[in-house]
């Protein structure tokens, strides 16, 4: 058993193990159709193939993660073993370029989504110092077209010698949130990839809010919004919930946070 770098040839093997491994999980009667039209593998490889690891058995695929980083922050999903290879120790190799990575960067916060009602997850986890810390409630809202007058702008629809600055514009915001929290990477990678947009709110001449808003077709579900993100996903639907994970451990680097689902 190996742990490698995913390539662009490992995509259709590593997405048929997520959306398998998440199927059989929670208990989908046909698993691979458990995200629909979904991306997760292809939009997490393609915004950042560094940051994306595949297990390797006898030179098939068996597993993969995928690591992002905004900044002070980072946080890793989705962590996906072939169901018929759990519990042999796969996700515990997947972690550790993973941890790698976080000590590389020198991350103030690091965290994942995962299912709180499974100690399997939850101990995995904690073998890595991440602990327990708060629900995440993922809601469904039916979306109906908004016809008052709109309140914001998007990065899309900004002029391209102004995005530069209008990234900055969203540092200072997440910045005054979080020290160094910087989703300059979600905000580019979301406009490169069309999975959506980012909506911009501004007070006068000022940024004061933004959301990364994923739609359409090849978007993760669930992805950062706001009542005015619903421009953005006529349609879309948001859903499940999940406990966030900290690892106090490192309370220095990495002290707390929650990003992303993990079946192993």
């Amino acid at each position: 058993m190996s742990v490698r770098p995913l390539q662009e040839g490992d995509l259709d093997t590593a997405d048929l193990i997520m959306r398998t491994a998440f199927g059989t999980f929670l208990g989908v009667p046909e698993p691979v159709t458990v995200f629909g039209d979904a991306e997760y593998v292809r939009s997490r490889f393609t915004a950042e193939p560094d940051w994306a690891f595949a297990a390797e058995r006898d030179g098939e695929i068996v597993g993969s993660n995928f690591v992002t980083r905004w900044g002070s922050f980072g946080y890793f999903g989705p962590l996906t073993v072939r169901p018929d290879l759990w519990g042999q120790g796969i996700a515990s190799l997947l972690m550790r370029p993973v941890m790698d990575l976080f000590d590389r960067w020198r991350v103030r916060q690091a965290g994942l989504f995962t299912f709180p009602q499974s100690p399997r997850h939850i101990g995995l986890y904690q073998k890595f110092g991440f602990w327990p810390q708060y629900l995440t409630p993922l809601m469904d809202k039916a979306v109906s077209p908004v016809t008052e007058a709109r309140g914001y702008t998007t990065y899309s629809e900004t002029p391209e010698a102004e995005r530069d600055g209008v990234v900055r514009g969203c540092f200072a915001v997440t910045n005054a949130i979080f020290d160094g929290l910087d989703v300059a990477h979600e905000i580019r990678a979301t406009h490169a990839q069309d999975l959506g947009d980012t909506v911009l709110l501004h007070d006068g001449t000022n940024l004061c809010g933004l959301a990364v808003c994923h739609c359409g077709a090849g978007e993760p579900v669930a992805e950062r919004a706001s009542s005015s993100s619903e421009r953005c996903g006529q349609g879309r639907r948001h859903r499940n919930s999940s406990v966030g994970c900290s690892t106090p451990a490192k309370i220095w680097r990495v002290n707390a946070a929650s990003n992303e689902w993990s079946p192993v």
